[in-house]
Protein backbone atom coordinates (compact mmCIF):
# COMPACT_ATOMS: atom_id res chain seq x y z
CA UNK A 1 0.00 0.00 0.00
CA UNK A 2 1.23 3.51 -0.78
CA UNK A 3 0.83 4.69 2.83
CA UNK A 4 3.39 2.09 3.97
CA UNK A 5 6.20 4.40 2.81
CA UNK A 6 4.94 7.37 4.82
CA UNK A 7 7.64 7.01 7.44
CA UNK A 8 10.48 7.43 4.94
CA UNK A 9 11.19 11.07 4.14
CA UNK A 10 12.99 9.98 0.95
CA UNK A 11 9.68 8.77 -0.43
CA UNK A 12 8.18 12.27 -0.89
CA UNK A 13 9.15 12.38 -4.56
CA UNK A 14 7.65 8.97 -5.28
CA UNK A 15 4.44 9.88 -3.47
CA UNK A 16 4.16 13.18 -5.35
CA UNK A 17 4.47 11.20 -8.58
CA UNK A 18 1.75 8.84 -7.34
CA UNK A 19 -0.61 11.83 -7.10
CA UNK A 20 -0.75 11.68 -10.92
CA UNK A 21 -1.65 7.98 -11.10
CA UNK A 22 -4.67 6.98 -13.18
CA UNK A 23 -6.11 5.05 -10.23
CA UNK A 24 -8.02 7.30 -7.84
CA UNK A 25 -7.24 4.98 -4.92
CA UNK A 26 -3.51 5.37 -5.52
CA UNK A 27 -3.90 9.16 -5.62
CA UNK A 28 -5.93 9.07 -2.42
CA UNK A 29 -3.40 6.88 -0.59
CA UNK A 30 -0.52 9.05 -1.80
CA UNK A 31 -2.25 12.18 -0.51
CA UNK A 32 -2.88 10.47 2.82
CA UNK A 33 0.75 9.43 3.15
CA UNK A 34 1.99 12.90 2.24
CA UNK A 35 -0.29 14.44 4.83
CA UNK A 36 0.94 12.01 7.47
CA UNK A 37 4.52 12.92 6.61
CA UNK A 38 3.77 16.63 6.84
CA UNK A 39 6.44 17.56 4.31
CA UNK A 40 5.84 21.01 2.78
CA UNK A 41 7.54 19.94 -0.46
CA UNK A 42 4.27 18.22 -1.36
CA UNK A 43 2.04 21.30 -0.99
CA UNK A 44 2.08 22.54 -4.59
CA UNK A 45 1.30 19.10 -6.01
CA UNK A 46 -1.48 18.61 -3.46
CA UNK A 47 -2.96 22.01 -4.30
CA UNK A 48 -3.00 21.10 -7.99
CA UNK A 49 -4.80 17.86 -7.17
CA UNK A 50 -7.32 19.61 -4.91
CA UNK A 51 -8.24 21.98 -7.70
CA UNK A 52 -8.19 19.55 -10.64
CA UNK A 53 -9.13 16.03 -9.54
CA UNK A 54 -12.57 14.78 -10.55
CA UNK A 55 -12.80 12.29 -7.69
CA UNK A 56 -14.39 13.74 -4.55
CA UNK A 57 -12.70 11.18 -2.28
CA UNK A 58 -9.31 12.24 -3.60
CA UNK A 59 -10.14 15.93 -3.07
CA UNK A 60 -11.33 15.16 0.46
CA UNK A 61 -8.09 13.34 1.29
CA UNK A 62 -6.02 16.13 -0.26
CA UNK A 63 -7.81 18.75 1.88
CA UNK A 64 -7.02 16.65 4.95
CA UNK A 65 -3.37 16.32 3.88
CA UNK A 66 -3.04 20.07 3.35
CA UNK A 67 -4.44 20.65 6.83
CA UNK A 68 -1.98 18.20 8.34
CA UNK A 69 0.92 19.90 6.58
CA UNK A 70 -0.36 23.30 7.69
CA UNK A 71 1.29 25.42 5.01
CA UNK A 72 -0.23 28.86 4.37
CA UNK A 73 0.14 28.37 0.59
CA UNK A 74 -2.89 26.09 0.83
CA UNK A 75 -5.24 28.70 2.32
CA UNK A 76 -6.68 30.14 -0.90
CA UNK A 77 -7.26 26.73 -2.57
CA UNK A 78 -8.85 25.44 0.65
CA UNK A 79 -11.10 28.50 0.74
CA UNK A 80 -12.28 27.61 -2.77
CA UNK A 81 -12.81 24.01 -1.59
CA UNK A 82 -15.18 25.29 1.12
CA UNK A 83 -17.69 25.65 -1.72
CA UNK A 84 -17.01 22.31 -3.45
CA UNK A 85 -20.02 20.34 -4.68
CA UNK A 86 -19.14 17.48 -2.31
CA UNK A 87 -19.99 17.95 1.37
CA UNK A 88 -17.07 15.85 2.58
CA UNK A 89 -14.62 18.02 0.66
CA UNK A 90 -16.21 21.13 2.20
CA UNK A 91 -15.98 19.57 5.66
CA UNK A 92 -12.29 18.67 5.29
CA UNK A 93 -11.51 22.08 3.81
CA UNK A 94 -13.02 23.76 6.88
CA UNK A 95 -11.06 21.44 9.18
CA UNK A 96 -7.84 22.15 7.27
CA UNK A 97 -8.39 25.92 7.46
CA UNK A 98 -8.87 25.59 11.20
CA UNK A 99 -5.58 23.73 11.47
CA UNK A 100 -3.74 26.38 9.45
CA UNK A 101 -5.34 29.24 11.44
CA UNK A 102 -4.93 31.95 8.81
CA UNK A 103 -7.18 35.01 9.15
CA UNK A 104 -7.75 35.09 5.37
CA UNK A 105 -10.15 32.20 5.95
CA UNK A 106 -12.43 34.04 8.39
CA UNK A 107 -14.81 35.69 5.91
CA UNK A 108 -15.20 32.59 3.71
CA UNK A 109 -15.75 30.45 6.81
CA UNK A 110 -18.43 32.88 7.95
CA UNK A 111 -20.12 32.42 4.55
CA UNK A 112 -19.81 28.64 4.94
CA UNK A 113 -21.78 28.80 8.20
CA UNK A 114 -24.83 28.85 5.89
CA UNK A 115 -23.99 25.41 4.47
CA UNK A 116 -26.98 23.06 4.43
CA UNK A 117 -24.89 20.17 5.84
CA UNK A 118 -24.54 20.09 9.61
CA UNK A 119 -21.18 18.30 9.48
CA UNK A 120 -19.79 21.14 7.38
CA UNK A 121 -21.22 23.78 9.73
CA UNK A 122 -19.75 21.92 12.71
CA UNK A 123 -16.25 21.97 11.19
CA UNK A 124 -16.68 25.62 10.18
CA UNK A 125 -17.54 26.53 13.77
CA UNK A 126 -14.53 24.55 15.02
CA UNK A 127 -12.27 26.32 12.51
CA UNK A 128 -13.53 29.76 13.49
CA UNK A 129 -12.88 28.91 17.11
CA UNK A 130 -9.31 27.89 16.27
CA UNK A 131 -8.61 31.03 14.26
CA UNK A 132 -9.89 33.15 17.16
CA UNK A 133 -10.75 36.24 15.16
CA UNK A 134 -12.98 38.84 16.80
CA UNK A 135 -15.27 38.96 13.73
CA UNK A 136 -16.37 35.41 14.44
CA UNK A 137 -17.48 35.80 18.05
CA UNK A 138 -20.97 37.09 17.33
CA UNK A 139 -21.52 34.43 14.67
CA UNK A 140 -20.33 31.71 17.03
CA UNK A 141 -22.87 33.00 19.56
CA UNK A 142 -25.54 32.77 16.85
CA UNK A 143 -24.41 29.22 16.06
CA UNK A 144 -25.55 28.33 19.59
CA UNK A 145 -29.04 28.47 18.05
CA UNK A 146 -28.27 26.19 15.09
CA UNK A 147 -30.80 23.42 14.43
CA UNK A 148 -28.04 20.83 14.92
CA UNK A 149 -27.03 19.87 18.43
CA UNK A 150 -23.53 19.08 17.11
CA UNK A 151 -23.10 22.58 15.73
CA UNK A 152 -24.41 24.10 18.97
CA UNK A 153 -21.95 22.00 20.99
CA UNK A 154 -19.05 22.98 18.71
CA UNK A 155 -20.04 26.65 19.00
CA UNK A 156 -20.09 26.49 22.80
CA UNK A 157 -16.67 24.79 22.80
CA UNK A 158 -15.26 27.34 20.35
CA UNK A 159 -16.50 30.26 22.45
CA UNK A 160 -15.11 28.66 25.61
CA UNK A 161 -11.78 28.12 23.87
CA UNK A 162 -11.64 31.73 22.75
CA UNK A 163 -12.52 32.98 26.22
CA UNK A 164 -10.05 30.67 27.93
CA UNK A 165 -7.17 31.74 25.72
CA UNK A 166 -7.36 35.44 26.56
CA UNK A 167 -6.56 37.97 23.82
CA UNK A 168 -8.02 37.41 20.40
CA UNK A 169 -6.03 37.48 17.21
CA UNK A 170 -7.22 40.12 14.74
Amino acid sequence: MVSDVAGDIRSVGALVKALCDDDCYVRQEAASALGAMGDPRAVEALIDLLEEDDDEDVREEVAWALGKIGDARAVEPLIRALFDTDKDVREEAAWALGRIRDVRAVEPLIQALKDEEEDVREEVVWALGRIRNAKAIELLKQANNDRSVHVRKAAAEALANIGAKGALMN
